[in-house]
């Protein structure tokens, strides 16, 4: 008999306010009742590890883990070595340290957040109020990134779709998008000063929950440019608790139809 349990999985942080937003956002997800969801860390929050869902959701007589990586972008090297860890893929893209986790129950690994429409509508939510005149304004999104080629890519390519989405949203005369990593910033900061200097840049943070990179990273990197801001990344928000949602439904909804389901890293993006 097939039992599904979700296993979502964060970053994780020292930050007390990090880690309780992202439970909170677990807690508030809606799923039959016998499907049990626990909420897992990447590194950091003791007890709360990767293995320690699985174990716990295994104990709990779970065959089939919809596993939810709750990470903004499929570039992440950690979406790489989790899914490694987790049997879906035989080897990583890129060393790493971790080791295959102990698992017995069947893994469907659905895919990061990249373009989701849910989370484009989340993000505009945040920075509508800093926009009065549309036509006028540029959105630029600002993400973490990567200085691995294949992993940049997938940056480039999940964060130029958000934005266009975004664009669509919010009216912008353009969007674009810049990486922390390398440091993109600049770059299209000065085009816009000497294309549309009397444009106004909106910057949209690409983060999970508030902290180093949006309020200190992202504004030093602006240091001595004109735009608005207001710092806000995706959580708190009802939305995230619905995307998970939606990564779960289709094996929810083969479930009652009886169907086998069977998703991995790849079907799902």
């Amino acid at each position: 008999m097939v039992k599904y349990g979700i296993l979502v999985i964060s970053h994780g942080s020292r930050s007390e306010d990090w880690v309780r937003l992202v439970d909170e956002a677990v807690e508030a997800v809606h799923v039959p009742e016998d499907i049990p969801v626990y909420s897992s860390f990447l590194e950091i929050v003791e007890g709360r590890l990767i293995q320690d869902g699985i174990t716990h959701l295994e104990a709990l007589g779970v065959t089939d883990i919809i596993t939810v990586p709750l990470f903004v972008s499929s570039g992440s090297t950690h979406i790489d070595e989790i899914s490694y860890a987790l049997g879906v893929k035989d080897k990583p893209l890129l060393p790493t340290d971790m080791r295959p986790f102990a698992v017995k129950a069947r893994i469907h690994f659905t895919s990061p957040i990249d373009d989701d429409p849910i989370i484009a509508d989340v993000l505009y939510s945040k920075i509508k109020a800093l926009s009065s005149d549309p036509q006028k304004e540029i959105l630029l999104l600002v993400g973490h990134g990567s200085i691995e080629e294949g992993f940049h890519l997938q940056w480039q390519r999940g964060l130029e779709k958000l934005a266009m989405r975004l664009q669509a949203l919010g009216g912008f005369d353009e969007a674009d998008v810049a990486m922390l990593l390398p440091d993109q910033i600049p770059h299209k900061m000065n085009r816009w000063l000497r294309s549309k200097p009397q444009h106004t840049v909106i910057v949209a943070p690409l983060f999970l929950s508030e902290g180093y990179f949006t309020g200190e990273v992202i504004p030093e990197r602006l240091n001595g440019y004109e735009y608005r801001y207001n710092g806000k990344a995706l959580l708190p928000h009802s939305g995230i608790s619905r995307w998970i949602e939606r990564q779960a439904e289709p094996f929810i909804q083969g479930r009652a139809a009886g169907d086998s389901v069977r998703f991995d890293s790849e079907a799902n993006r």
